[in-house]
């Protein structure tokens, strides 16, 4: 089964979609001489409503109960004054950004302010459920402007355990929002409809435009990866793509034997299959401890004239025949490649098909019987589908323009990526992106809503800083600050490096850059707020009576 991964970079790998929750959720890697982050946070709940929307029939039948929101914070930086700084984790299991208590820019801005660093689980996701299953009914209450209210009820209610001597809601502190990839969105959002709560946010890789084909995923690839292997991938996939649209049962089951997948029953299943090593690219990070080197392993195998693999050796004779089949040239260097290709695939995928396990069961998008699992359990698959599937769209698409090849099979379309909306929740029609554009797609702006992008992300599309796609270009201020990190992927600005662990080179100067500039109009967006607090105070203290 495959799920589309989202967003969540840092590898996070969360969310969007079957292959796109694969690609968005990566899990931070613990150093020996790292504290686990567990040990040092223990982990609260606040009770928040379910429904918090009881004049929408959206959410009927209407709900009366409330859950319990998981939440950790530092206070260990705090001094009156300082600020609440809430790190939304977004599509995943929240106890994976902990590390950000204690490096990354959750931690140096807190350092910074004299803030306190929380971090917020969204809900559907980890241990924070509103309902005891997640059939497509309970799902209704898992919507966008939901967990959007539930993190201004936070603001608004909490009572942090140690400091229940202070008030530190939102009427007396100031409130900072961060989050990256979906909840990078999130977080513009929050500034935008919950002004009076939020003081100020960051959108790091903020996916503000919902776009239902996003096939545009793959373009920064395209021309931000090394053309040797971009180039190869295009002509190893337009081969695959025309055995198999020749729809010749003999010559298909020819090409799937020879990557050892001919038990493998649907051709757009093989097609996917096929595309796992280009979608490595946003699992890249400036940090070789939290990044992976996936993407370069695979384009260093099929960039390769020499042969790789001794083992495919055998396949000589079957490949040229195969590319007899298509109008493309037998010629050593290309056989190579597509050997390499196969040689790849059969390590890193179809190797990991084992334990009495049918390629169908490991492979195939076409089984609708997994999709019908709805315990909690299941919302490391089913809650981020229900949301692209519902609202946001980003079915990633192996479309490509006229006159160009793409660098995913072309079987990969719509009707192949929606299979887990149809057969999981019943949903038949396209994502209502509606209802995530209204709060403002690429033009969404506000005084104090920063935005952070990398230029090489296979986000950025979808991010306000999409020029190719429409977005307009704007002029970066303290008060709307509008970063482009120069060769970053997926929100790079969000990880970092204890002291002890920086280097000359890490973290990348871009980077860094970047960091110090969050720190700087963070700083600045505080002094506003001290500002304003001193002038709310001078209009509350009394007038003096003086002498008659």
């Amino acid at each position: 089964m495959k799920v589309l991964p989202f967003l969540y970079a840092i590898p996070l790998v969360s969310a969007i979609g079957s292959r796109q929750h694969k690609r968005d959720v990566e899990t931070l890697s613990l150093e020996k001489r790292d504290i686990n982050p567990e040990l040092l946070y223990p982990e609260y709940n606040i009770s928040v409503p379910v429904d918090h929307f009881h004049n929408s029939t959206l959410y009927e039948p209407h709900s009366n109960a409330t859950f319990d929101l998981r939440y950790w914070f530092d206070a260990s930086h705090y001094q009156p004054g300082g600020p609440v700084i809430v790190l939304q984790s977004g599509e995943t299991d929240a106890s994976g950004r902990l590390p950000y208590l204690q490096k990354g820019i959750l931690a140096q801005l807190a350092q910074a302010t004299h803030g306190i660093g929380v971090v917020l689980e969204h809900r559907y996701y980890g241990t924070s459920f509103p309902t005891p299953d997640l059939s497509t009914k309970n799902l209704r209450f898992l919507t966008t402007e939901q967990a959007l209210a539930d993190e201004a009820y936070f603001a608004r209610n909490i009572v942090f355990p140690g400091l229940e001597h202070l008030d530190l809601t939102s009427k007396s502190a100031a409130y900072l929002g961060y989050g990256g990839s979906y909840a990078g969105a999130f977080n513009a959002f929050l500034r935008v409809v919950y002004p009076d709560v939020f003081w100020g946010t960051i959108s790091s890789s903020g996916v503000t435009k919902a776009i239902y084909n996003y096939y545009d995923y793959f373009t920064p690839i395209a021309e931000n990866g090394p053309p040797k292997c971009i180039s190869t991938q295009k002509t190893l996939i337009h081969i695959v793509d025309t055995i198999l649209l020749k729809n010749q049962s003999e010559l298909t089951h020819q090409l799937k034997t020879a990557f050892g997948l001919g038990n493998l029953t649907y051709d757009d299943d093989f097609a996917s299959t096929l595309s796992s090593g280009i979608e490595g690219w946003q699992s890249r990070n400036w940090d070789p401890k939290v990044g992976s080197l996936g993407f370069d392993r695979y384009c260093n195998n099929i960039s390769s004239d020499a042969m790789l693999y001794p083992a495919a050796s055998s396949l000589r004779p079957v490949v040229e025949s195969l590319i007899k089949n298509t109008n493309y040239t037998v010629e050593e260097t290309l056989v190579n490649r597509m050997l390499n290709f196969i040689g790849y695939v059969n390590r890193t995928s179809v190797a990991s098909c084992s334990g009495g396990s049918t390629q169908d069961e490991c492979f195939s998008n076409h089984n609708s019987s997994t999709y019908q699992q709805d315990d909690l359990a299941s919302y490391t698959w089913r809650s981020w589908a229900y949301q692209y599937c519902s609202e946001w769209g980003y079915l990633q698409t192996g479309y490509a323009p006229p006159g160009q090849l793409p660098i995913v099979s072309s079987l990969l379309d719509l009707e192949y990526e929606s299979i887990v909306c149809v057969d999981a929740f019943n949903i038949t029609t396209p994502a209502n992106v509606d209802a995530v554009n209204k709060y403002g797609g690429y033009d969404i702006s506000y005084p104090r809503l920063a935005f952070v992008d990398g230029s090489a992300d296979p986000w950025r599309p979808a991010t306000p800083h999409a020029y190719a796609q429409g977005a307009k270009e704007r002029n970066s201020t303290s008060s709307e600050p509008f970063i482009l990190i120069d060769g970053a992927v997926h929100h790079w600005d969000e990880n970092g490096l204890f002291p002890n662990e920086t280097t000359a080179s890490l973290p990348p100067l871009p980077v860094a850059d970047t960091q110090r500039q969050e720190i700087q109009f963070v700083q600045e967006w505080m002094q506003e707020w001290q500002l304003e607090q001193q002038i709310k105070a001078a209009y509350r203290k009394p007038a003096t009576q003086g002498p008659i």
